[in-house]
């Protein structure tokens, strides 16, 4: 059902069995999947691409330009997966000649108020909690969680699985699952509950422990504990997503509580 009290750009894509309530505004170059619901009071602007069976809650602004004063009108976009609830008030800026688009993947939860900005990558399956800032550039992989009030600084990277307490500040990379909390911001364990919530094995949890301790708890260096992690860790698709994650990190990542 399309509300006649909605305004509608006849040049949008609206696939079949999508409902837009009253007061929602829609620009031309907009896309919207099957079985989509668009509340009212949202705002779809130009380069907004929602994916199938989303739902978008009052008030949500999604691609409006990027806060960024390089932004030059570059035909980008911003683009939501499919199964994704964006609630209120969330805005989610388009992206720039960087990236050429902002990404939330497929059955994500962004919750009110929630800020995604330009040329950020969120992956699948990922909570935003109320009031979470993203600035530009940033990455989140699959899977983690962001409590509310977290700030995240631009062009950071937060590793799949992770768990970031409300509140926190995150200026370092997070690597792959682990619980970060604290101020500054460090290592505060494994994400244990996370890990088994999704059908992890205990030798596959007690393995990942293993490698965190070599990192942040034997008083190695970084590039120590990364050659002892190679060598005397077993091999598995964990460690090699976390050795991965910390070697392609030139920033660092978030170091243990002192």
């Amino acid at each position: 059902m399309i509300s006649p009290l909605a305004h509608i750009d006849p040049k949008a894509q609206i696939a079949n069995n999508v409902t837009i309530e009253p007061f929602a505004f829609i620009e031309a170059d907009v896309i919207i999947g099957e079985g989509t619901w668009i509340g009212p009071h949202v705002v779809l602007m130009n380069g907004a691409r929602i994916g199938k069976n989303c739902k978008i809650f009052p008030g949500a602004v999604i691609s409006a330009i990027p806060q960024d004063l390089k932004f030059d009108g570059e035909v980008t976009t911003a683009e939501v997966g499919d199964g994704t609830i964006v609630r209120e008030y969330v805005t989610i800026n388009r992206g720039t000649n960087d990236r050429m688009k902002t990404t939330v993947g497929q059955n994500c939860l962004l919750m009110a108020y929630a800020h995604v900005a330009h040329d950020c990558v969120v992956g699948n399956n990922v909570i935003l909690a109320n009031l979470v800032m993203l600035a530009g550039h940033v990455t989140i992989e699959d899977w983690a969680i962001l409590e509310g009030y977290v700030g995240v600084v631009q062009f950071a990277k937060i590793g799949a699985h992770s768990f970031i307490a409300g509140k926190s500040g995150v200026r370092k990379n997070v690597p792959p699952f682990v619980k970060a909390a604290r101020e500054p911001l460090a290592f505060a364990g494994v994400n244990t509950t996370g890990m088994r919530r999704r059908g992890f094995t205990n030798e596959t949890i007690a393995q990942v422990e293993d490698i965190y301790r070599t990192l942040y708890l034997r008083g190695l260096n970084v590039s120590n504990a990364l050659a002892v992690i190679e060598k005397d860790h077993p091999a598995s698709k964990e460690k090699d997503l976390i050795l991965d994650f910390i070697r392609s990190s030139q920033d660092g990542v978030i170091r243990g509580i002192s």
